[in-house]
């Protein structure tokens, strides 16, 4: 189990200059053409989204009033509570209009020709098991709460809100609330499995 803190993800500033990405993860590491990244995007102003072609991307709400967006193909949805999500086509242009202050989302990119996702928000209130298959990587992104993930494979680990674990599969999993007396937490899951080896070219920083 990789477990990747808040405070040791990498910062980069949007190419349009409407606010910041905190990187998590990329695979391969540090090259442009990467198969898939997880990363946290504070929006500070709407505005259009980065052109992400190529890829497919899922999109998650981890704080502020929420947003809007708005498709060229005419499709409309809001985003406003703490762990609505929505996935899109990378390459499809989409305005983002705040409702009510800055926001930030957790983004999880993949390479459409390359990649496989399995993607779903859970409150692990009590055990929640989760499986990874051979050759995938199970990624588990605290959005809220403290979350506790049990292994066969490595030792306990606690994931605070923000942190993230990556687990190579296969893998036997459970997560539970590592506070159950407060409110329940809340996961971003994620089974992510490549098919291509060859990566796929994309774009090295956006929103």
């Amino acid at each position: 189990m990789r477990l990747i803190r808040r405070s040791d993800f990498e910062t980069h500033p949007w190419k349009n200059g409407g606010g910041v990405t905190h990187e998590a993860v990329r695979t391969p590491a540090g090259r442009a053409d990467f198969r898939w990244r997880i990363s946290v995007a504070e929006i500070a102003e709407s505005g259009p989204f980065s052109d992400f072609a190529g890829y497919r991307r899922h999109l998650t709400l981890l704080g502020g009033p929420g947003f809007d967006l708005r498709f060229a193909n005419g499709d409309r949805r809001e985003l406003r509570r703490v762990g609505d999500r929505i996935e899109f086509d990378g390459a499809l242009r989409a305005e983002c209009t705040l409702l009510g202050g800055p926001c930030v989302d957790l983004n999880l990119l993949i390479a459409r020709e390359a990649v496989d996702a399995d993607v779903r928000i859970v409150s692990p209130g009590a055990v929640h098991p989760v499986a990874c298959a051979p050759g995938g990587t199970l990624a588990v992104f605290g959005v809220a709460g403290r979350i506790r993930i049990e292994c066969d494979a490595a030792e306990p680990q606690v994931l605070n809100t923000g942190d993230l674990a990556l687990l190579d599969g296969p893998a036997s999993t459970r997560l539970l609330d590592a506070d159950p007396g407060r409110p329940s937490a809340l996961a971003f899951l994620a089974t992510i499995v490549e098919r291509d080896p060859n990566g796929h070219e994309g774009e090295l920083h956006g929103r």
